[in-house]
């Protein structure tokens, strides 16, 4: 998964670059075919963090968790840094400290909901892991009326672990979803030194960074898990694929969104991705969804939206 966020109220969103976003005009004011330009790239790019999620999937049982999340960030790492050429001096301590925070905070988030994917089904990791944003926009928001989204995230969280049926919590792995929260938790800190770090390096220079430093921290564990395996040409592809598929593309496409459309407007678009897990999981993986599973996941949707909502309309 699944990344960055350029807003001045932290909103649950991977963006690339978090860099201050200009003011635009709304999307529902935009004149012709244009205003559906950034929706369609903030769309597509949620397809493809989760169907590459789903790919990571079907290399797990050769690689592991641990394995498939060295292959995704040292793949991507490479292809940052060759794109972006970042400049490694000039900066202070305190810069860096800060681009390796947002590079821990990356590597744990990917790490943990790899871990995750590999004991629950994507749809329900994905609504679990989303709530780490959501708390973080809800505590920010200090109203009252957040209070509301996030008791409506939690009956959806109720809903998901009280049936045993489906893809619910009652037939699934306890550490897999213990791992999905954590993932989320960690998607939050991700958040918050994503926008610090867009303030200190120019364009996607943090970005790339940041994400060497989460490989060179995944490295161990997944030499140690998968050992040689990394190194089988079908899995050395097929992590290529997660790579280009749950980080580079995305990233792309999240940045040219933004450049284009509000950044609230962007982070609601992004609460949509729970869903498109759970259509990811069913079409690639065979993961049924009950219509309980399918009415607990639309409740954190509509909690996302409306916690994001209340942050823009202050």
């Amino acid at each position: 998964m699944p990344a960055p966020s350029p807003h001045s109220t932290p909103v649950p969103t991977r963006a690339p670059t978090p860099t201050p976003v200009p003011a635009v005009a709304d999307l529902s004011t935009a004149a012709g075919p244009s205003r559906f330009g950034p929706v369609v790239l903030v769309i597509a790019a949620g397809i493809s963090v989760q169907f590459g999620a789903a790919l990571a999937v079907m290399i797990m049982p050769g690689a592991g968790a641990a394995g498939v999340v060295t292959l995704r960030l040292a793949a991507a790492a490479l292809v940052l840094l060759a794109l972006c050429r970042p400049k490694v001096r000039g900066y202070s301590r305190a810069d860096w400290g800060t681009v390796v925070a947002f590079g821990v905070a990356m590597a744990g988030m990917n790490g943990l909901f790899y871990q995750s994917i590999d004991r629950i089904p994507l749809g329900p990791a994905v609504t679990l892991e989303v709530l780490g944003p959501l708390a973080l926009s809800v505590a920010v928001s200090r109203r009252l009326v957040s209070l509301l989204w996030a008791g409506l995230a939690l009956a959806g969280v109720v809903l998901l672990a009280g049936h045993g049926g489906g893809s619910g919590f009652g037939g699934l792995d306890l550490l897999g979803a213990a791992f999905a929260l954590g993932a989320g938790a960690m998607w939050a800190a991700y958040i918050v030194f994503s926008a610090r770090t867009g303030r200190r390096f120019p364009q996607a220079d943090g970005l790339a960074l940041a994400m060497a430093v989460a490989a060179v921290l995944s490295l161990p564990l997944g030499v140690i898990e998968a050992g040689s395996a990394l190194l089988v040409p079908s899995t050395l592809a097929l992590g290529i694929g997660v790579a280009v598929l749950s980080s580079v593309l995305p990233y792309t496409l999240e940045l040219l969104a933004l450049r284009r459309m509000p950044a609230p407007t962007f982070a609601i678009l992004m609460s949509m991705e729970p869903a498109i897990a759970a259509t990811a999981g069913f079409l690639i993986l065979n993961q049924a969804m009950s219509a309980l599973d399918a009415l607990a996941i639309a409740l954190v949707i509509a909690a996302s939206m409306g916690a994001v909502r209340s942050q823009t309309t202050r």
